[in-house]
């Protein structure tokens, strides 16, 4: 509560009949059936229920009690859930996409995995009327800005949703997508995002006072007058950033175009290339390149659009190839050790062994890469090394895994995954 003009909101309690009934409803509406009518659950307390994979689309929460509420896998998109109290909430696989979450309270709320994109979670209060005063705010905390202190959105996505004034202390934003997130002026201390993804991200005014920002991706963020005392942004992917030779200053494209020839003519023509370190994403696209053999140890690849790229036998151990377009590529026997492939597109993607002689395979090695929240849709996979490799919601629908090692991988939320004999 707000403390000194807000009294105790009386909420109308609901119990579990009532909000199937009312889900009912939404439903027969979404299906164009008689008797349907919108979810409404303003002013409402549901504490406590279960809202397990419903489709409660465009439902109407506004100042809602949902405290301890299971919401897994529901589907809240275009949701009203302006100052809806949603402390402990379980949002695990959510779809929360243009949800208006503005003053909502999700402190200690599991989000895990959840879709946000272009949510909104700037800055709400709640106004009613109140004979006295005229109005008064009426908060379901002692504070008007939305609160996510000690929330998880551990991999969730965030891309283009608004945090304006977000009040997020410790909160969990590891391997999150945040891409073009407005956190302008938000209080993000302690926060953890590490591997988050926050490029584009506007930053301005933020306070990111001891946040934990390891390996986030930092690229075209906008941080003026941030705050990042005692903050950790070892291996943080910035602009300038570069781990060895930048590209700008040797002729890559040149090199790699030598690389290619010398593929195509069984090393008759032009020279093998070696880019160990190198930082190269100034070259935007290698999209169809015969590079196999290559090696580009430690090599920086984010967001290269690399459909198709020939990389067989590939020297690629330690390599940031984080939302780079893999699709179709063709990585048999690659070394990928340790890589980092989080949120890469490898749709298609040919992972499986490489034929060195009639009896000798050369399987592609993953050993402790992270691929986590990685489409690997259809992708071939078959005898690779996944030892200890993180697939945490990772897509692999339809990727063949036959022979695959798994020893000791991570595969917590990770879709469609069939372990093949």
């Amino acid at each position: 509560m707000s403390g000194n003009t807000a009294q105790a909101v009386a909420r109308r309690r609901i119990d579990q009949k009532e909000l199937d009934a009312i889900c009912a409803r939404h439903d027969r509406l979404w299906q164009a059936r008689p008797g349907g009518a919108r979810a409404v659950f303003a002013w409402m307390d549901l504490s406590g229920l279960s809202l397990v994979n419903r489709n409660l689309a465009d439902a109407d929460f506004s100042a809602a009690c949902l405290i301890g509420c299971d919401l897994s896998g529901a589907k809240l998109d275009n949701a009203i859930l302006f100052g809806a109290d949603m402390q402990e909430c379980v949002l695990v696989d959510a779809s929360m996409r243009r949800a208006d979450l503005r003053g909502a309270c999700l402190r200690g709320a599991d989000l895990t995995g959840a879709d946000l994109f272009e949510a909104d979670l700037r800055e709400g209060t709640i106004a009613a009327a109140d004979s006295r005063l005229g109005f008064r705010v009426i908060e379901a905390r002692s504070s008007r800005d939305t609160q996510a202190q000690g929330a998880c959105l551990a991999g969730a996505n965030l891309e283009r949703s608004k945090l304006t004034g977000v009040v997020a202390v410790a909160a969990d934003f590891s391997d999150a997508i945040m891409k073009d997130c407005k956190l302008v002026r938000a209080n993000l201390k302690q926060a953890s995002f590490r591997g988050a993804d926050l490029a584009g991200a506007d930053l301005s005014g933020a306070d990111l006072t001891g946040a934990d920002l390891r390996e986030a991706v930092l690229v075209g963020v906008k941080s003026a007058m941030w705050r990042t005392d005692g903050a950790d942004l070892s291996g943080a992917l910035t602009d300038d950033r570069s781990s060895g030779a930048p590209v700008g200053k040797m002729p890559a494209a040149d090199m790699l175009a030598d690389h290619a020839q010398w593929c195509e003519t069984g090393g008759a023509a032009g020279r093998p290339s070696v880019f160990d370190g190198v930082d190269l994403r100034a070259l935007r696209s290698i999209r169809g390149y015969n590079l196999t053999a290559l090696s580009a140890k430690g090599a920086i690849f984010y967001g290269l659009d690399m459909e198709g790229v020939q990389l067989q036998g590939a020297h690629l151990e330690d390599a940031d190839l984080r939302s780079a377009n893999l699709k179709g590529a063709d990585l048999r026997g690659a070394r990928l050790a340790r890589a980092l492939l989080s949120g890469s597109d490898m749709r298609e993607a040919q992972l499986g062994p490489l034929l060195i002689t009639a009896d000798r395979l050369l399987p592609c090695d993953l050993t402790g890469a992270s691929l986590k929240g990685a489409d690997l849709s259809g992708a071939d996979l078959k005898c690779a090394n996944l030892t200890d490799a993180n697939l945490s919601r990772a897509t692999l629908r339809g990727a063949c895994l036959r022979q695959a090692v798994l020893k000791g991988a991570i595969t917590t939320g990770a879709r469609g995954l069939e372990i093949q004999p």
